[in-house]
């Protein structure tokens, strides 16, 4: 008997919250389930899980999916969904106007440079 630890789908249309649960690993994704151990909901950031039954089950051999180890290591680490930050995401056309900036900056910063240090070079050989 295949035991997982996963999620199982509950909600309206996009509007999608999940249940933690064991069940079989062979069972349909919505059906029947052993245990309910938790809940989590994306929208609102809310996670629960109930560490002790979650810890028994892996004792005795169940497994869990890669969500389900991600929220239990946020809940037994003490960290909030809702206090994380996620990385603003960039646009390719973006990335490469600040790339080119970056490198119009980096030119202009060489060519100040040169020419700073040409007068300087000049005047010792003239004295």
């Amino acid at each position: 008997m295949a035991v997982r630890i996963r999620m199982k789908r509950t909600g309206g249309t996009n509007n999608s919250c999940f249940r933690v649960v064991v069940m079989e690993q062979t069972s349909q994704r919505d059906g029947k389930a052993i245990e309910e151990i938790g809940f989590y909901n994306p929208n609102s950031k809310v996670e629960t899980l109930k560490v002790d039954r979650y810890d028994y089950w892996l004792s005795v051999g169940a497994q869990p999916s890669d969500t389900v180890k991600s929220v239990a290591g946020r809940i037994k680490a003490g960290v909030v969904l809702a206090d994380l930050e996620r990385k603003p995401s960039i646009s390719k056309k973006a990335k490469a106007k600040l790339a080119a900036e970056a490198k119009a900056k980096a030119e202009a910063e060489a060519a100040a440079a040169a020419a700073a240090e040409a007068p300087a070079e000049e005047a010792p050989a003239e004295a």
